[in-house]
């Protein structure tokens, strides 16, 4: 087992905390750089969608996971980020320019929507934030002059100020570099004052207002950049899909989106990309088992939705902690056999003696 030593902050706030943390994640970009060459077309794409998700989910971990705050609608940022880099690309307005203007005016929603976070939590802004994405929903099929309305509009290929992506690959390489990016934004913000504000709110806002932490200003800043990068995923999921319609960005797409950080794992950057991954194998997982089922379990319309909740409850009940809790009691189970202790990842209470006197 691997005890560090730290003699400085810098060591301490380290991305790489160890030379093995480089290598793995060294050894990882590697095989996605050469995902292209490895998987067929078919895979390649399905790792394109996992990288889409993936962005998505670093913002919905950053407001449920390292903010406390819940989203019911979250769907609707993806809509907000798609639809606007639908229309700005289809006028001929270059790739890079269309993506921040999406991810710009989907956080500026954000920061609408997060303005009732500073009265409400829990429950109530779940309902607050599910009515909104019943709004946008409404908007983006009523605003036909706009978004096309149900009949949905078509989108132009990826345009780099000249440089039209034409091929499968070369977009799947656009997503990742913007996935990276993302995933090391997020990592220096979670580390940055700010991050560590977030963290405190989630953990007790008595608290952290009691140390000084502006409650109304950070969350709102959470929900700007949760829903700018799912204004990012929104772009990319568009140019993806070539089109796009108001049905996919229902309160269905809001619960896939919640589902994928809660088995993940809550309060971890890993569970963004596991979560991710879950989502998008789980279904050509169920397509090729049904065939050796029963057809009246095979052949019923509703199979995915059942293993999905299924599968939500059993984590729920068994694995609160997700994939990545589950990987990280595997990986010291390994380590400090034989001395590992069951009580050793007990649940314990996370709120504050303060908390239960309001």
């Amino acid at each position: 087992m691997r005890f560090i030593f730290k003699t400085n902050y810098a060591q301490d706030i380290a991305l790489a905390k160890h030379g093995g943390h480089l290598f793995w994640y060294s050894v990882l970009v590697l095989l996605l750089v050469a995902a292209p060459w490895l998987f067929t077309e078919y895979w390649l794409a399905q790792l394109t969608f996992v990288l889409i998700y993936s962005i998505a989910a670093l913002g919905i971990m950053l407001l449920a996971g390292f903010t406390g705050l819940f989203s019911l609608g979250h769907a609707a940022f993806l809509g907000v980020g798609a639809y606007t880099h639908a229309v700005l690309s289809n006028m001929g307005v270059p790739f890079p320019i269309a993506l921040a203007a999406a991810a710009a005016l989907s956080a500026a929603v954000g920061v609408v929507v997060g303005l009732p976070a500073m009265r409400v939590k829990g429950i109530y802004l779940g309902m607050a934030t599910l009515a909104f994405g019943f709004i946008v929903e409404e908007v983006l099929a009523r605003w036909e002059s706009v978004t096309g309305g149900n009949a949905g509009i078509h989108i132009k290929k990826p345009n780099l100020f000249g440089w039209v992506l034409e091929t499968e690959i070369q977009f799947y390489f656009l997503c990742l570099v913007i996935t990276v990016i993302a995933t090391l934004g997020i990592l220096n913000l979670l580390r940055s004052p700010t991050g560590r504000a977030f963290v405190a709110i989630r953990d007790s806002e008595i608290s952290a207002q009691s140390m000084g932490i502006h409650l109304a200003r950070y969350k709102t800043l959470s929900f700007a950049i949760s829903a700018a990068l799912a204004g990012v995923a929104g772009a990319l999921y568009v140019h993806k899909l070539q089109f796009i319609s108001p049905d996919q960005f229902n309160i269905l797409q809001s619960i896939d989106l919640l589902l994928m950080i809660v088995i993940g794992g809550l309060g971890s950057v890993h569970g963004a990309f596991l979560g991710a991954i879950f989502l998008i194998t789980m279904p050509q997982l169920i397509s090729m088992v049904k065939d050796y089922l029963p057809a009246v379990i095979g052949q019923a319309p509703g199979l995915q939705g059942v293993v999905y909740g299924a599968v939500l409850i059993a984590f729920v009940l068994f694995e609160p902690m997700g994939l990545y809790g589950r990987w990280l009691k595997v990986r010291t189970y390994i380590e400090t056999f034989p001395f590992y202790r069951k009580g050793m990842f007990k649940r314990q209470k996370s709120f504050q003696k303060s908390d239960r006197l309001k």
